[in-house]
């Protein structure tokens, strides 16, 4: 590695040519950025005390390690986004100068259009690409090449790039044709040239040196640089192109790093079955991609994997799916913001594709997702289990019977996991707050469109009180809800039965039931079938709301169906709870007096806990478990000794009756040791077990 401090514009001059190789990712400087750099160059520019302006380190790959002597391209390993809006600023600004009258095109010598050009955009003597100082990747590359070159931009161009040089000259036109300040600014930026060697040093060690906060980079360009950037330059370019190119594009130029990232983090899901931060992502790839497996089939088997596995992200979050009907069922998913299912819908989305699951058995997984999510919501059950519930949901699937298992394993889900009954579902979706629910305009598509072919659109329509929601109630209206009034508006307000879909909402406003129903376009008229039967109600009260519900609720159950499976079949999939060989009498300090008292009440309270909780007894203590164990008991001669799994340093104790466990006491994940001694003690005992309980419930919070 050899390192100088140069002068940026003596840096370019003197440079045949820069390339940015193809696993770099495209530019992606905002406005923000550039705008910082405008008030930098206008600054430094404007003050004759300030010599310099530090903006940044270029490095590069040669052949040879003395700088610039070699005049073969430069691999730009980091540095691009600083180097392309340079490029696009002085392409700006040899417009805006050719714009000026002849006298005063060169506001400071060396800056005339001709001279900005030749030394510091093009290499006049060279053909083809070799005459541009600056080629970008794919998109980027014909933009800037157009910009510079005075062609026609292309047919699809780069959004960044357009839109950078755009904002230059917008900013130069403002300075009314006084550039020198600008031109000064720009003759004092210094770079650190950083030229390395591709024999003695190593350019991917370095690119994450330099990037190790992972804020300048997303998790995509990380992943991207850390598969392509040690190949050879061959196999490189056809990764790229067969495989990795695609991806880009049908993550969009904008969203790109965003959907790849999210993707990336479902797909290490499926591959692991633990969930990796966002900002984790690039490890836990790193750590895939050097496992035994992955690196026995080799990097082409790897990007061609993730290649298969981003086509059916795309197609389920992302819009580009070609089924109708499964088009369909993906978009009701992301009106959902289903995320937490995508590990689970990928490894489906697999074996769819695969031929291993049929298109009706893999349109039936999805929409029991849907209705799992749905349920859970209007039943207000906690979502903070759905990422471990998806994460882990495949294991379990037997693809001998792939929608019967799937069917069975959403039935068999512990209570904090629970797929809602019918009965439940019914019960709460006619007293919930649906107008303020998230989904709203979801809910009344779905139920609107339910077994129609010919598919209305929700979206030209409004959301119609019935009972209106103005405080100021007509006379009318009070009458017809009848004394409790104030009651029955609080109530049932923004409620399933008072909710429907309308196009005339201005002309029904706020005027009695019978106006509305009778109306020219009124309810007696509606097309829609939420509006079914409102034509023959005689009068809008608290009785005929709930009556509407219970309709509704009725087609709810059907349009968000349960799995349905019968108890005979359940059983031969659920799993049978074991307790162990042993059982209480196996305990000789169990066996009788107040310890075993003592262990009885205790044991009481901990399945009282949760549904979800069971007891195992083992050789030397009895766990408690949900997941898996939560606390374990160890009988002693007058008390009992409870290991509780957690980290210690997140239990809140605040009597101090707990210790962490010593190294020589190892309990897998239990950190916390304490003793139980008396009943007294028992009610504080199991607030610090309820933590341990809520800690494993809780795990892989959405």
């Amino acid at each position: 590695m050899k390192a100088t401090e140069a002068k940026l514009l003596d840096f370019l001059k003197k440079s045949p040519q820069f390339v940015i190789p193809i696993y770099q990712r495209t530019y992606s400087w905002t406005e923000k950025e550039c705008r910082q750099l405008w008030t930098d160059i206008l600054r430094t520019g404007g003050n004759d005390a300030l010599t310099a302006h530090f903006v940044g380190s270029i490095v590069y790959v040669e052949k040879g390690l003395s700088n610039l002597t070699s005049q073969e391209p430069m691999l730009v390993i980091d540095g691009q986004q600083r180097l392309t809006t340079l490029t696009l600023l002085l392409a700006a600004l040899v417009k805006a100068l050719e714009k000026l009258p002849e006298d005063q095109q060169q506001p400071i010598e060396g800056f005339s259009p001709r001279k900005l050009r030749n030394y510091y955009l093009l290499n006049p003597d060279e053909e083809g690409e070799k005459r541009f100082k600056l080629l970008l990747t794919q998109t980027d590359k014909t933009s800037l090449i157009a910009l510079v070159d005075n062609q026609d931009p292309p047919r699809e161009p780069s959004l960044r790039v357009a839109h950078n040089f755009g904002f230059f000259a917008e900013l130069l036109a403002e300075q009314q044709g006084n550039l020198s300040v600008v031109c000064r600014g720009l003759a004092k930026l210094i770079v650190v040239d950083i030229a390395l060697n591709r024999s003695q040093d190593n350019p991917q060690l370095i690119f994450e040196s330099m990037n190790s906060t992972g804020k300048e980079l997303s998790q995509a360009d990380l992943i991207r640089n850390f598969i392509l950037m040690g190949l050879e330059p061959q196999l490189q370019t056809r990764l790229y192109d067969q495989y990795w190119r695609p991806m880009e594009v049908e993550f969009g130029q904008e969203g790109y790093g965003v959907h790849f990232d999210a993707f990336m983090r479902h797909y290490l899901t499926v591959k692991s079955g633990e969930i990796p931060r966002l900002d984790e992502v690039y490890n836990a790839f790193k750590n895939l991609a050097r496992s035994p497996e992955a690196f026995g089939a080799g990097v082409e088997a790897l990007v061609k994997e993730v290649r298969n596995s981003a086509r059916y992200f795309c197609a389920m979050a992302l819009g580009a799916e070609s089924d109708p009907d499964l088009k369909m069922a993906f978009s009701d998913l992301r009106e959902l913001k289903v995320d937490v299912a995508y590990p689970f819908l990928l490894e489906l989305y697999q074996d769819y594709a695969t031929g291993v699951l049929s298109k009706a058995d893999f349109l039936g997984a999805v929409r029991l997702v849907e209705a799992y999510v749905f349920r859970r919501a209007i039943c207000e059950v906690p979502t903070n289990s759905m990422n471990k519930t998806f994460s882990t949901f495949t294991k379990t699937v037997n693809k001998e019977r792939y929608l019967e298992s799937v069917k069975a394993q959403f039935q068999v889900l512990p209570s904090y996991r629970r797929f809602p009954s019918d009965e439940e579902f019914q019960r709460d979706i006619q007293t919930r707050d649906l107008y303020k629910f998230r989904s709203r305009s979801y809910w009344l598509r779905r139920m609107e469109n339910h077994g129609r072919k010919e598919r209305v659109s929700v979206e030209e329509y409004t959301i119609e009180h019935i009972l209106p929601q103005n405080e100021n109630l007509s006379p009318t209206w009070k009458a017809a809800l009848g004394p409790e009034w104030e009651r029955v508006q609080q109530t049932w307000l923004h409620t399933l039965g008072n909710l429907t879909l309308t196009g005339y909402n201005s002309e029904y406003s706020d005027r009695p039931f019978p106006e509305k129903r009778d109306m020219a376009g009124g309810f007696r008229e509606s097309p829609l079938r939420l509006n079914a039967g409102l034509g023959a109600v005689s009068q809008w009260d608290e009785a005929a709301i709930k009556a509407r519900a219970q309709t509704l609720a009725t087609t709810a159950v059907n349009v968000w169906c349960h799995p349905g499976l019968s108890p005979a079949v359940l059983d031969t999939y659920r799993k049978k709870a074991s307790t162990g060989t042993y059982d209480l009498d196996h305990y000789t300090k169990l066996s009788s007096g107040p310890v075993r008292t003592l262990f009885e009440s205790l044991r009481k309270e901990v399945l009282a806990l949760d549904f979800c909780v069971s007891e195992e007894f083992l050789k030397h203590y009895i766990a408690f478990k949900a997941e898996t164990s939560f606390v374990i008991a160890l009988p002693q001669s007058n008390r009992l000794k409870l290991i509780l799994f957690m980290p210690f340093s997140d239990l809140v104790d605040s009597k101090g009756i707990c210790v962490e466990l010593p190294r020589s006491e190892n309990w897998g994940a239990g950190e916390a040791k304490l003793f139980l001694n008396s009943h007294d003690e028992l009610p504080y005992v199991l607030g610090l077990i309820r933590q341990a309980l809520e800690r494993q419930l809780g795990d892989g919070a959405d």
